[in-house]
Parts: C-alpha cells; sequence; structure tokens
C-alpha cells in the first residue's frame, strides 16, 4: 500500500517554520486546502496564522520543534521569513537543541550562510524534506525579463550593473545580498542590519548623493549569494521594500531570474506605478 500524499503528491503533510515578515502566511495561504502545519518561531512570527493549526516555539527548542511536527504527520518542512541571528548565550535551549549547539557554533563562525546549512541538515537527518518557497508557490520566483514591473528603467543600467556586482561580491564574502548604487557611486551595503536597515541609512544620506520623488536617482540590487541555501534564505522584496526605496529617492530595485522572491506582486505592481519607481530582473552570472 503507497503512503497517502497531500493534494500536490510532494508530500503528506507540510510544515512551515514561520520567522518574521509577510512570506510565511503567503506561503500558508497558498496551501490552505492542504492545511498546513505552522511553527511560529517566538519572537519573530509577526502575522495573524489563527486559520491554521500552529504551534509556537522558541528558537533554541529544536526539539520541541521536530516533535511538534512529526506529530503533526508532517513530511516536509519550508523555512520562510526572517529570524535574526541569535544570542546562543541567552537561548533557552532543550536537550535536542543543546546537542546540536557545537555544530550550530563552529557554522556560525563561518558565516550565516553555514549556519543555516548545519540547521537545515539537522531537520533532514530525522527525515524531513526541505523545500523552498519556490516548490510551495512558484509564482513568487521572478523567471526573465517579462516578470519587471513599473516604469522604464531607461537611463538606470549603468547603475544596475553597478550594483548587482557589488551585490554579488558581497554575496561571495557571505557579508549580505543587496547593494544601492546611484551615479556610480556605492551608497551601501547590506551586512547585518537588514535590507530595511541599509534603505534606511540611504535616507539619511545628504541630498545631493541620493535622489528624491522628483529627480530618482539610484538602484538597490539583491542578489543571491553563490553559496546560498537557496530553499531557505532566497533575497525578498515586498511592498515594504518599495516604500522604503521610496523614502529613499530610489529610482528601482534589480534582481536575478530565479534567484529572488516578490512578496504581494499585485500591491508592489501599484506602488512602483504611484511613486515612479521600475523592478528589473537580469540574468544570472554565466560561468
Amino acid at each position: 500500500m503507497t503512503e497517502p500524499v497531500g493534494q500536490t503528491g510532494e508530500w503528506t503533510r507540510l510544515g512551515i517554520l514561520a520567522g518574521g515578515g509577510d512570506l510565511p502566511l503567503e506561503l500558508a495561504e497558498a496551501r490552505r486546502s492542504e492545511n498546513p502545519f505552522i511553527v511560529e518561531l517566538s519572537g519573530f512570527a509577526d502575522r495573524d496564522y489563527s486559520a491554521f493549526e500552529t504551534t509556537r516555539q522558541a528558537v533554541g527548542q529544536i526539539g520541541g520543534v521536530i516533535k511538534a511536527l512529526k506529530a503533526a504527520g508532517c513530511d516536509a518542512i519550508c523555512f520562510a521569513g526572517y529570524v535574526t541571528r541569535p544570542d546562543f548565550s541567552a537561548l533557552k535551549m532543550d536537550t535536542r537543541g543543546l546537542a546540536l549547539l557545537p555544530k550550530v557554533l563552529a557554522a556560525a563562525r563561518k558565516g550565516d550562510d553555514a549556519l543555516i546549512r548545519a540547521v537545515v541538515s539537522a531537520f533532514e537527518q530525522e527525515g524531513f524534506r526541505i523545500v523552498g518557497a519556490d516548490t510551495v508557490k512558484g509564482e513568487l520566483i521572478p523567471s526573465g525579463p517579462q516578470d519587471a514591473m513599473g516604469v522604464d528603467p531607461a537611463g538606470h543600467e549603468d547603475d544596475t550593473a553597478k550594483a548587482c556586482e557589488i551585490a554579488r561580491q558581497m554575496g561571495a564574502l557571505d557579508i549580505g545580498q543587496g547593494a544601492v548604487v546611484a551615479d556610480g557611486l556605492v551608497l551601501a551595503v547590506e551586512a547585518q542590519e537588514g535590507t530595511m536597515g541599509m534603505l534606511e541609512r540611504v535616507a539619511g544620506l545628504p541630498a545631493e548623493l541620493r535622489g528624491s520623488a522628483d529627480q530618482r536617482r539610484g538602484v538597490l540590487a539583491k542578489m543571491p549569494k553563490p553559496i546560498q541555501e537557496r530553499r531557505v534564505d532566497l533575497p525578498t522584496i515586498g511592498l515594504d521594500t518599495v516604500e522604503a526605496c521610496h523614502r529613499a529617492g530610489l529610482a528601482g530595485i534589480a534582481l536575478e531570474a530565479g534567484g529572488a522572491i516578490i512578496l504581494e506582486r499585485e500591491q508592489v505592481r501599484a506602488a512602483l506605478q504611484a511613486h515612479g519607481l521600475f523592478v528589473v530582473i537580469v540574468d544570472p552570472p554565466h560561468g
């Protein structure tokens, strides 16, 4: 007898480990008919999941998370939403978390991507299939230039190219995913403060260095890191990103085909048009 499968035939039941932001809820809504199980991560999950079966667990309660997922019948899980790097000394870890701690600490010293891979590996060893947001809801991922939105990006090609190059170089060093360039000048690169924090810094720069609502200049590029665990941590933009770019006076946003997530696509499209911004989709680097 074959095992029962979910609606897609890909899993019996999907579990979503929900951090902050809109992505976990958007994924849950996309699979509502399959009754996904939501693990709300304490201190991060910040949306209303009352329409779904849920549990709330602390980041350090690895054993508790695994037990809850297995009790709910989940055989596949999707990590979604933002979770900042924790203070390991302050985490209240259960037995399973403490057993994983040496490996996690060693990985953390190598960078965020190594840390993510160590956590993902722990869940895979428990028999879970790890699926990316693109598997759960494929239309989140821009596939090529046809997914561009907003106003005409003409005149901003040089800043787009340089911002993409800088973002990729920063990603190769496992520093961050984003960079902002205006008139060939690198205004900011993303580090631990995240994209929104970086854009706030840009908005605080002197007006002559950046654009304005009347004369938009500069491009935000968000590129996946070369060693990125793409099932867990793809660059993501949404309505909040567009509004932050608007406040910073930027002209637009560049994303990589197949290497980014666009949330709230229709709201993003409307905001881009209202503010006179663009989103362009660039090809991945060759080789």
